[in-house]
């Protein structure tokens, strides 16, 4: 049967969600996981970074922005062939996604050949592709769709409320306006954000609140935790502090999966600080992607022997079933061909002998028109 995913999640609701017994929140959370996905599987993905610095943004946290005093150098945009080796190299450590980064505040029309090349390469390798290159016209979403991308990365950061504190170059509703954009083109979401940035929970909330509302859901959720970078404003300020506690961060997570059942949520930035024990409770708390390799664009990242000794140790295993939002074609309602050959609208026979997914809700029945998924 069809599961009904609500769109209309309330602050309150979210609010009183982070507020429940720890235990009880990652309760609730892994029934909502294990309802809509295979339990025990973690979906790999490399990000590397495709055009380093310089970016005209004065986003807080990031050492790519030509404000920042970090020392990083601008660098021109990777060759194609190049970035085709990489992602060579994350196929073969069993990465599924290859993202691509590009410190931009938007691509210019003269660079969208290259890219496209990169994207049409990467997916003639059998990954997912990925990118994330800034702000978005309609006319290049589409360019991206036709080189074959599938996923698009842009990122809300933080609520709204907070999104000031961090960011003046760029509004949240441009933000907003760029997802519509990729949205328009057929191309599916990636769209998360980073905790631990002076943030206070009623931020979190507002933060968790602004992606559970979208028209449709993210396909993927990014939750970064802020790793400060020397010659950042936020590196700065919080320099040697831990801005959020690991039992905060699992709510954080707990939180997105529950109000976002279908979605990816990425344990991100910020592992390579994480121990193996808060990593475990974020996958119980429906975490199911990461990004392997050591590192993350220009930081620190845990590295794949030390991902697949985690693995090992946990009893986990390289995600090998369909992503659930993928498998129904936005605004149709009809199933979609498996890995397995199975046309599905719902269920998930092929993989864990789960069955039909089952409706987890908790707060009130979703409105009638509300999103089928």
């Amino acid at each position: 049967m069809s599961q009904t995913t609500r769109t209309n999640w309330t602050r309150a609701e979210i609010a009183d969600l982070f507020d429940l017994p720890f235990t009880e929140l990652v309760f609730r959370a892994a029934e909502v996981h294990r309802a809509n996905h295979a339990a025990g599987e973690v979906q790999l993905c490399t990000l590397l970074s495709i055009k380093t610095g310089g970016c005209p943004e004065d986003c807080g946290y990031c050492s790519q922005s030509a404000h920042a005093k970090s020392g990083l150098k601008a660098e021109k945009l990777m060759d194609v062939d190049a970035v085709l080796a990489a992602a060579a190299e994350a196929r073969a450590a069993g990465s599924q996604r290859f993202c691509m980064g590009a410190a931009w505040r938007e691509p210019k029309d003269r660079d969208m050949g290259k890219v496209c090349a990169m994207v049409a390469g990467v997916k003639g390798l059998g990954l997912e592709t990925c990118m994330t290159l800034g702000m978005l016209t309609g006319d290049q979403a589409k360019q991206l769709k036709d080189a074959g991308l599938d996923y698009y990365n842009h990122n809300i950061d933080t609520s709204p409320e907070h999104y000031g504190e961090v960011i003046t170059t760029r509004t949240f509703q441009e933000r907003l306006d760029t997802l519509e954009e990729v949205r328009g083109a057929g191309i599916a979401v990636c769209c998360g954000g980073i905790v631990g940035m002076g943030e206070s929970r009623d931020d979190r909330v507002g933060f968790i609140h602004a992606l559970a509302t979208l028209p449709r859901h993210p396909e993927s959720v990014p939750i970064n935790a802020l790793v400060p970078v020397k010659g950042t404003v936020l590196g700065d300020m919080f320099a040697g502090e831990k801005m959020i506690d690991d039992i905060e961060f699992v709510r954080t997570v707990a939180v997105a999966r529950i109000t976002m059942p279908r979605s990816m949520v990425r344990l991100s930035a910020g592992r390579e600080s994480m121990s193996e024990s808060t990593q475990a409770l974020c996958f119980l708390a429906g975490a199911n992607s990461i990004f392997t390799g050591d590192k993350l664009l220009t930081t620190a990242n845990a590295g794949d022997s030390a991902d697949a000794a985690m693995f090992a140790k946990l009893g986990l295993k390289p995600m090998e079933a369909e992503e659930p939002m993928r498998k129904i074609l936005p605004g149709t309602g009809r199933g979609t061909a498996t890995r397995s050959g199975v046309v599905e609208g719902g269920e998930r026979s092929e993989h864990g002998g789960v069955g039909p997914l089952h409706h987890v809700s908790y707060g009130p029945p979703p409105r009638a028109g509300e999103e089928l998924v």
